[in-house]
């Protein structure tokens, strides 16, 4: 089970870093865009272990990036 956890927070920051990359070079972000990050990461945490997907994410034309630091 916690495999299957940490697999499920590993997609959904996964999808996190890739919005952030996208989103952090643009002064205006879309309401519509948020909901659509916020729906995925959802689905993720709400999916069942076995629909987990073996690939990346859709978007993987995306830069990578570097995790974002804890805020101290």
């Amino acid at each position: 089970m916690t495999e299957t956890t940490d697999a499920v927070i590993h997609e959904a920051l996964s999808v996190i870093d890739k919005a952030l990359s996208q989103m952090m070079s643009r002064e205006l972000v879309s309401s519509g865009e948020i909901t659509d990050v916020l729906l995925d990461v959802r689905t993720l945490l709400t999916m069942p272990h076995q629909d987990l997907p073996n690939d990346d994410l859709p978007n993987d034309d995306l830069p990578a990036v570097a995790p974002i630091p804890a805020a101290v």
